[in-house]
């Protein structure tokens, strides 16, 4: 039984935007993120303006400006309020400024949206463990009892879980992601791209495969692998929002062979390739020890490595990796929240940046990051180097607001993660009247962002031009009927595990 994007949807839908006609959000403080204007900039009530999901004007807003919209605009002009839209402008109370920070959408350049149901589940162990203990028991589970699922659920399990992470991103103000789909979901990234689509987030689905060293039924040989990635891309290749790309899940869980065809197709196909790397302790250890390589100098060694190539973790470095990754040009998404639940430890971020590593910051999966808090992950990262150092200047809140937003966007080569003429109109309103964001200043919305904030202010989701959530109002997806459906993916879950129990396979614990 197959979802429709109808179905997925509230059976009310609240005001919305009409697309053709130019829309304007105005707000108390205004954060570009942009190279065009500079990237500190922070300016004191402004306002960004768009049609047909483009950005036409973004900047510091006053009387003059209002004057010249009512004359070139007048009717037409949707002006975003605290409750809805309100159409066509005659006079400056008419535009509404919101009592927050207007910036860009935040960008995630790597999570994994098949985790949501498995939140606190089988805590306090590695990342082995975890992997062979819940990951790939739950999309097993997913996978095998489908059919079962669906009858109960009225629509795919992988969708449910899928659509539970669009609202989870947009709970907390991200509109751009790239998903690793690997384990048993790499066979489901058409429910993927149809929860991205409903929800109306800007996506890359990294589509996962291995070849060894891993669970068996989960293996592929690489025509395998790039023949799912022509079935995905014959059935998405025109989508506006979606784009997939080779994920091979990890560098031990991938042969030479593998891992050529991958990177082969990725550049026939002008695409990044996104990879685990070097997570966790206990398994990279075991791969130098059986194979006398680092996994950097493997994927090295194969000519996989280049700057169309993305890494997630690189947490365990020697000095000849960090060598061969600023020499390629290799890319590197930290997920601190991941890494210390786990206990995987943490990464060299400073040197890596000293060395010129373009590094993104990322919150992994819900399932071991236990949300998708993307100002805590940004929070986090800077926490730790400053402690570890002993160095408070180390990885400033301007810096780590980048990382989620303007560099992230860059390193996906994705049309988001700044306000700026003619760009995508992805776009958040950050509440600063909480208790815990009180007082803001202009001089210190970038540190409250930082230091003070829960990740729950964000008041106001646009993407693409599109209003998807205002306050607790989402408006392409039917939360309350998602959120019923994961509880009841959890429970079943959790039975099942409690009698089939945990799978064997994955890197050291074989």
């Amino acid at each position: 039984m197959a979802l429709s994007v109808r179905d997925a949807r509230p059976a009310r839908q609240d005001e919305a935007l009409a697309p053709r006609l130019p829309a304007l959000v105005r707000a108390r403080y205004l954060l570009p993120l942009a190279d065009t204007v500079g990237r500190s900039t922070r300016i004191a009530d402004g306002y960004a303006l768009w049609r047909e999901g483009k950005l036409l004007e973004v900047g510091a807003f006053d009387p003059t400006v209002a004057e010249r919209l009512i004359a070139s605009f007048g009717t037409q002009l949707q002006v975003l309020t605290d409750r809805g839209v309100h159409r066509g402008v005659a006079e400056l109370s008419d535009f509404f400024q919101h009592p927050g920070v207007l910036m860009p959408g935040f960008v995630k350049c790597h999570g994994h949206d098949h985790e949501p149901p498995i939140i606190g589940i089988c805590k306090d162990m590695p990342l082995t463990r975890w992997l062979d203990g819940v990951i790939n028991p739950f999309t097993g589970f997913l996978h095998d009892h489908r059919d079962a699922l669906i009858e109960r659920l009225g629509r795919s399990p992988q969708l449910v879980s899928y659509l539970k992470a669009r609202v989870d991103d947009l709970c907390y103000g991200i509109t751009t992601s790239m998903v690793h789909h690997c384990n048993f979901a790499k066979y489901f990234g058409d429910d993927l791209a149809l929860a991205a689509e409903t929800a109306g987030t800007q996506m890359i689905i990294a589509v996962g495969g291995q070849d060894r060293h891993y669970v068996e039924r989960l293996l592929d040989t690489p025509h395998q692998a790039t023949a799912r990635l022509d079935g995905y891309l014959a059935r998405h290749g025109d989508s506006a929002l979606v784009r997939f790309i080779p994920g091979p899940d990890q560098f031990f869980s991938n042969g030479p062979e593998m891992l050529k065809e991958l990177k082969a197709w990725a550049r026939g196909h002008g695409t990044l390739l996104h990879c685990h790397s070097s997570e966790e302790k206990g398994t990279t250890a075991w791969f130098r020890r059986t194979y006398g390589q680092t996994p950097v100098e493997y994927a090295h060694s194969i000519g996989v490595l280049d700057r169309d190539t993305v890494v997630a973790h690189q947490v365990h470095c020697t000095e000849r990796d960090l060598e061969i990754l600023a020499e390629t040009g290799v890319s590197v998404v930290h997920n601190p929240l991941a890494n210390t639940i786990l206990g995987s430890g943490m990464p060299p971020i400073p040197e890596m940046l000293r060395r010129g590593i373009p590094v993104a910051i990322s919150t992994d999966g819900s399932g071991s990051a236990d949300n998708q808090n993307i100002l805590a992950a940004a929070r986090l990262a800077s926490q730790y180097q400053k402690a570890l150092h002993s160095d408070a200047e180390l990885l400033p809140a301007q810096q780590v607001l980048e990382m989620i937003t303007v560099d992230a966007a860059k390193m996906l080569r994705m049309d988001a993660g700044s306000l700026a003429v003619g760009m995508r109109a992805d776009l958040i309103v950050v509440d600063v009247t909480r208790p815990n964001m009180v007082p803001t200043r202009l001089g210190s919305v970038v540190e409250n962002l930082i230091w003070a904030s829960d990740g729950s202010e964000v008041e106001l989701v646009v993407g693409g031009g599109r209003i998807l959530r205002q306050g607790d109002v989402f408006h392409t997806l039917d939360v309350k009927q998602i959120l019923q459906d994961v509880d009841v993916l959890s429970e079943s879950f959790e039975r099942h595990l409690a009698q089939a129990g945990a799978m064997q396979g994955t890197g050291a614990n074989r």
